[in-house]
């Protein structure tokens, strides 16, 4: 099989784009290289944006540079492609805030012509949505323990109403995107679907404040450098290990059932911001600093996917537990500590 992995250059692309080399497929991973989220890390920018770039080169990965916004592009980097995992995205609230257009632009035209694409050539597709179309209407719904919110009942499946509550930019464009992924399946026939991923972390994240919080905690924890907490800090999720969502990508290209899906880590790795920290802790031996700043518009304190659909449709469900996909990513952090730094 060869399949085709846009934002293969990022964090959670370079996992499907390995995943797959390792199983001997063929991978081509399409990236348009932009900066501007590793600009907003004060990370050392040029190193950190060709890390995962340059790893996959050396797995023999094919690389292909192209923006998802030019339909031309993608429909070149697709030819002789049997799967499309579409990764790539503008995934920050904050910046969908600030650059709604920017935000369109990536999460809905981008994944349009993703959906084109496998139209044209016939082949399956799963585009990353994000347990955000829900909204953060939950937060009504929840009470406050000692160190997380709580909700009764846990989990929450697809049928929950979605887009509810006070909403941001990109709660509108991965919920379109998500429609046209149903338009397409319904329309169309096309083999698709929509996974709703939620608190994705491990191994070669460069997280900064405005998206990837596990990494962003770990990072900061290890540079000695303050994190800020936005809210109580009880805000909870159930956090997946990257080779998790790898493994769901490649049980959707397994079983093809076409719809929506929640992929998360389920009841077995809900942990909150709070919590978190102290595992961070606890696996580095560095206790951190940590600041608290003001709640910030359109978060959602609370969400525990429901995976019950996933586990009957796709035969999938998750295995790294936190602690031990923290203490991979601590060790990752330590072993390149440099790309860190400031350039």
């Amino acid at each position: 099989m060869k399949v085709m992995v846009t934002g293969g250059g990022g964090f959670l692309g370079s996992h499907v784009c390995e995943y797959f080399k390792k199983k001997g497929d063929e991978a081509v991973a399409f990236d348009n290289m932009t900066k501007h989220e590793l600009k907003r890390t004060g990370y050392s920018v040029e190193e950190a944006r060709m890390h995962n770039w340059n790893i996959l080169k050396k797995m023999g990965v094919e690389l292909f540079k192209g923006d998802l916004r030019n339909y031309d592009e993608v429909l070149k980097a697709v030819k002789d492609c049997d799967y499309i995992v579409h990764t790539a995205a503008q995934p920050a609230m904050t910046y969908s805030i600030e650059e709604p257009r920017f935000d369109l632009d990536n999460n809905v035209i981008g994944t349009f012509n993703c959906l084109e694409a496998a139209r044209k050539h016939d082949i399956p597709i799963v585009s990353c949505a994000s347990i955000h179309v829900y909204g953060p209407g939950i937060n009504d719904s929840l009470t406050e323990g000692e160190t997380r919110y709580l909700r009764d009942p846990v989990a929450i499946d697809e049928n929950h109403p979605i887009v509810k509550g006070t909403l941001t930019p990109l709660h509108a464009s991965k919920r379109a995107a998500e429609l046209y992924v149903e338009t397409y399946v319904h329309t169309y026939g096309l083999k698709a679907s929509s996974f709703r991923l939620t608190g994705i972390y491990g191994t070669r994240q460069f997280g900064g404040e405005d998206h990837g919080w596990v990494a962003n905690f770990t990072i900061r924890t290890i540079l000695g450098i303050p994190l800020t907490v936005y809210g109580t800090g009880k805000q909870l999720r159930d956090i997946i290990y990257a080779t998790d969502v790898a493994k769901a990508f490649d049980a959707f290209y397994d079983k093809r059932v076409s719809g929506i899906y929640n992929i998360g880590g389920g009841e077995k790795t809900m942990i909150s911001l709070l919590e978190c920290i102290e595992l961070i802790e606890k696996v580095t031996g560095i206790k951190p600093t940590v600041n608290f700043g003001p709640v910030r518009l359109g978060d959602l304190f609370y969400f525990v996917c429901d995976i019950t659909k996933a586990k009957k449709n796709l035969g999938w469900e998750p295995e790294i537990l936190p602690e031990e996909g923290v203490t991979k990513l601590a060790n990752w952090v330590k072993e390149n500590i440099n790309l860190f730094k400031k350039d």
